[in-house]
């Protein structure tokens, strides 16, 4: 990854609606040229997905939680992530070092519905024990780094 293809994956995190042209104008390259080098930031995993972040209240999900996951030895722990996976309100899992095994961030509607929730998560074969923060408010998220040149 060269010096232009940061930012590329610079803009196109600030905004990834931007077109091949603006991207082009802003790089000092022609937009075919531009096309060709997102595709292939696309297509090495570079570049995973483009979305489009939306109000979590504003879609129903006011309620964010933070779910400590304590693994039991026995458990098999690909079965475990692949409960998880299938559990529409869990948004990021991320495998922790420490006591607890995983880090869940959830979203839902309501109280009840988290509950009901960490009841699931809790009779997960291979789950010991929860810990679950409630976040009273998001101050912000998904806020990315800037990409840094690579050392010489």
């Amino acid at each position: 990854m060269d010096a232009i293809d940061r930012s590329l994956v610079e803009l196109l995190r600030g905004n990834a609606r931007l077109s091949y042209a603006e991207l082009a104008r802003q790089v000092g390259l022609s937009a075919p040229a531009v096309h060709e080098r997102v595709g292939k930031l696309e297509s090495s995993g570079v570049i995973r997905a483009y979305r489009a972040e939306v109000e979590p209240e504003a879609i129903g999900l006011g309620v964010t939680a933070l779910i400590g996951i304590v693994e039991d030895s026995g458990g098999d722990t690909d079965d475990v992530l692949e409960t998880f996976r299938q559990m529409p309100e869990i948004e990021s899992c991320y495998f922790m070092a420490g006591v607890e095994s995983f880090l869940l961030k959830a979203r839902v509607g309501t109280i009840a519905e988290l509950e009901q929730l960490i009841v699931r998560l809790s009779r997960t074969p291979g789950v010991a024990s929860t810990r679950t923060g409630i976040a009273l408010s998001t101050k912000w998220e998904n806020r990315p780094q800037p990409i840094e040149p690579p050392a010489p």
